[in-house]
């Protein structure tokens, strides 16, 4: 391995890792709870969405890393799937809510795992399917 590859991996990872924080710190925005905050309160519900989030976010930016040339495009990449996970997570949760009176940010929040499994599986499901598109 040159000096250049290794430098090339540095940078990539950085970005990368750069980009797992900006997005995960926008979800926290559209949970109606604070996730750092139930996290420091040991709330496992939430520390597992969130981490089944983290995982599918990262997933996917290893598949679009993986089939890009530019960093650039891998990082786009990363952001529109991520956009297309917030949208189908708000539609289904808004589904569930109507159809089966079932609140997976209000059950997570409130720490019932069985919610926060389910939620975070929509994260990694919507993740492997827009990773093997890519």
């Amino acid at each position: 391995m040159t000096l250049n590859e290794m430098l090339g991996i540095l940078v990539w990872t950085g970005a990368g890792a750069v980009l797992l924080i900006v997005l995960m710190a926008i979800d926290s925005f559209f949970t109606r709870y604070k996730d750092l905050e139930e996290i420091k309160k040991g709330n496992v519900a939430v520390t597992s969405r969130f981490v089944m989030k983290l995982m599918a976010q990262a997933y996917i930016l290893s598949q679009s890393i993986s089939t890009s040339n530019h960093l650039g495009e891998a990082l786009l990449v990363s952001v529109i799937s991520f956009v297309i996970l917030l949208l189908i997570e708000s539609i289904i949760e808004a589904v569930l809510r109507s159809t089966a009176g079932l609140d997976l940010s209000e059950g997570t929040k409130d720490g019932k795992i069985a919610h926060a499994l389910f939620a975070g599986s929509l994260h990694l499901a919507g993740a492997l399917i827009i990773g093997a598109c890519l």
